[in-house]
């Protein structure tokens, strides 16, 4: 792939389309200060390099049902490859969960699940989680309140420094 330079323009179009990605094209280039046609082909490059993976809508859980979050952490018995890739299959149908890590430390996997109630968390983690294969050990932690939530990465000078092929 071809290296893609970054600059100050081009890290200020990440930052603000990271803060809202359905800005139109003429607001972006005003607001780095150029004009609209080398913003949408800078854009266009940031996405082919892929420092721009993907344009999503941020949607309130709790207008829609989801009143806990909870973080999962899960042990398994068996670290062979394909016990990972058994689980890790078996992860990818649950929509509760929102995001899964492989992780170190004191546990194998940490889960972001999100559920309609405590009482429907516990059925899918007695259900779903622990009767999966290889599981021994389930912790979990319920999200009492958000302290911060802020997606994506920092935006900044220092970034450049950091952009690698």
């Amino acid at each position: 792939m071809k290296r893609v330079k970054l600059d100050r323009i081009d890290l200020k179009i990440l930052q603000f389309l990271q803060e809202d990605g359905r800005m139109t094209n003429v607001e972006l280039a005003k607001r780095v200060g150029i004009s609209a046609p080398p913003c949408l082909r800078r854009v266009n490059a940031l996405e082919n390099a892929g420092f721009i993976k993907s344009y999503h809508a941020d949607l309130a859980a709790d207008k829609l049902g989801y009143g806990v979050t909870i973080h999962t952490q899960v042990n398994l018995n068996s670290h062979t490859t394909a016990d990972w890739q058994e689980f890790d299959k078996l992860v990818q149908t649950w929509p509760m969960v929102r995001e899964s890590y492989m992780v170190t430390g004191d546990c194998d996997v940490v889960m972001k699940v999100v559920a309609e109630s405590w009482e429907s968390y516990q059925k899918f983690l007695t259900t779903q989680v622990m009767a999966a294969p290889h599981v021994t050990q389930v912790k979990s932690t319920l999200i009492i309140k958000v302290l911060k939530l802020e997606t994506g990465v920092p935006v900044s000078e220092a970034s450049i420094k950091n952009v690698r092929d």
